[in-house]
């Protein structure tokens, strides 16, 4: 049963649990026999048996330690541990009509996103409109005042996506975050759709299922047409802060599918306002820099000048029109989980539409009435860190200790611009083979969009897993693991 009313500060719907709901199982009906689309999937397994089953997931792994595909987790000491990618054979399967609302609701949802960045850093007219709080804005680490009236190549701010979307008790799909600064994860959707098809082939003899593996391809189409000197002639790079980073594998990964260098800050040099790659050939031009590089280490003239990560004179080559950077520095604060509140009125401001996909309710921590409403609730809430990712700075509620929610509440007191809180939402949950056995476990999808010359989002994702029984931590840097994302045709 759900409270509703209406808060102060962003006019969003706010709701109070009195009770648990069951969460949404992707697999089962209600009365445990497979869903429809599910069904030629669970004949074929329950055909198969359980010892083939536990053959081709141990192929499985076997093919991506030897493929090196791996991951880095970080344990609180902060010593990563590079692991082989953890993946369950089972695929998650969308339909055709699941998939429609999806696609159209985050191409909306990324169109007004990028048109609150084109006025943010030039007209401010959402300000002033007293749709969106100045001060919410202005406090941001993520608004970046260096590169106000800056103007990308045609206005995109945000080339490359990755949206996470989960599924309530009632199984509707809702925007959990917005990633629109350097969202990770896409290699391992290929990945993982390469290993499926190796694996178990019989599977997709019983389905038509949507490629995903043409996304460098998109990725390449709409990073050359960013290119000031024009796609033919457009030099390309990665740019990665090393093989030291979590995600160092899709640096590598995506610069060998598109054919284009990978570069460390090192490789790079500006002279005249324009980037140059290092050769052995001597210096060459480059037109656009996709960086995997976060906005304070990107230029030490700019940000922060004890960077040795990014490359100085960068910005204003950008400035001048010399170079294209994606996703354009400043558009995290579009991600930014204070504004994410705020996300349904940007895009009926922008765009005159009604949200496609809801948001998850969210309480400002600015707010006094939020705040106490949540340190008064904090075990039935997930509070996030705003400018966080990857599952870091966050505190799950219910298997939080007192210790814990003490901490968190002295945290938000001293910074409440650095906290939003959110109930608990049962994530959906999947059968997964683990371990010799069919078990179900809690997931999330993180499907990726690309902004060229249009707007794609690629029909698949990453289906990203909470391993641990019960746990609703599907983040890979904290231990989780993934599936196959199947979109089936019409």
């Amino acid at each position: 049963m759900l409270r509703q009313f209406q808060s102060g500060g962003a006019g969003q719907i706010q709701m109070q649990r009195a009770g648990q709901a069951m969460a949404y199982h992707e697999f089962y009906q209600d009365d445990f026999r497979p869903r429809d689309h599910y069904r030629p999937m669970w004949e074929h397994i329950q055909t198969t048996g359980q010892q083939i089953l536990g053959a081709k997931a141990r192929d499985a792994h076997l093919t991506l330690h030897t493929e090196g595909v791996t991951f880095t987790v970080y344990s609180n000491d902060e010593e990563g541990i590079e692991r082989v990618w953890p993946f369950d054979i089972l695929p998650r399967i969308i339909t055709a009509i699941e998939w429609a609302q999806i696609e159209a609701g985050l191409k909306q949802r990324i169109r007004a996103l990028n048109l609150f960045l084109k006025d943010l850093y030039h007209g401010q007219r959402i300000l002033k409109d007293g749709v969106v709080p100045p001060e919410l804005i202005y406090r941001g680490k993520d608004f970046q005042r260096e590169i106000m009236d800056i103007t990308p190549p045609h206005d995109i701010y945000t080339h490359i996506s990755g949206v996470d979307l989960i599924r309530d008790e009632d199984g509707r799909y809702l925007v959990l975050e917005d990633n629109l600064r350097t969202p990770s994860g896409v290699s391992y959707m290929i990945e993982n759709r390469i290993v499926e098809r190796r694996i178990l082939p019989e599977f997709f003899a019983r389905y038509r299922v949507r490629r995903v593996e043409h996304y460098p391809a998109l990725l390449l189409q709409a990073l050359r047409y960013l290119s000031p000197r024009g796609a033919e002639d457009a030099t390309i790079v990665v740019l990665t802060p090393g093989i030291f980073n979590s995600a160092y594998f899709e640096h590598t990964f995506l610069a060998k599918e598109m054919g284009v260098e990978l570069a460390e800050g090192r490789d790079l040099v500006c002279r005249n306002d324009k980037v140059y790659l290092k050769t052995t050939q001597g210096l060459r031009q480059v037109d656009v820099v996709y960086r995997r590089v976060d906005d304070d280490f990107l230029d030490p003239l700019v940000f922060r000048s004890d960077s040795e990560l990014g490359v100085a004179g960068i910005i204003n080559a950008w400035r001048a029109g010399n170079v294209a950077l994606a996703n354009a520095p400043g558009a995290g604060i579009a991600d930014d989980k204070a504004v994410y509140a705020y996300v349904p009125d940007i895009i009926r401001y922008y765009l005159g539409e009604t949200p496609i996909l809801p948001s998850v309710p969210t309480y400002q921590m600015t707010d006094h009435q939020d705040r106490m409403y949540v340190l008064d609730n904090m075990e039935k809430m997930v509070i996030k860190a705003v400018a966080e990712s990857g599952g870091y700075g966050m505190l799950m509620g219910p298997s939080s200790t007192t210790a814990q929610r003490a901490e968190f509440a002295r945290k938000i007191e001293e910074n409440p611009r650095n906290y939003i809180a959110q109930p608990v939402i049962q994530l959906s949950r999947h059968i997964c083979y683990l371990d010799g056995e069919l078990e179900s476990r809690h997931l999330d999808l993180r499907p990726f969009s690309i902004y060229g010359s249009d707007i794609e989002v690629v029909p698949g994702g990453l289906t990203r897993v909470a391993m641990t029984k019960g746990s609703l931590v599907v983040n890979s840097s904290q231990g989780g693991g993934s599936k196959d994302t199947w979109v089936l045709a019409d």
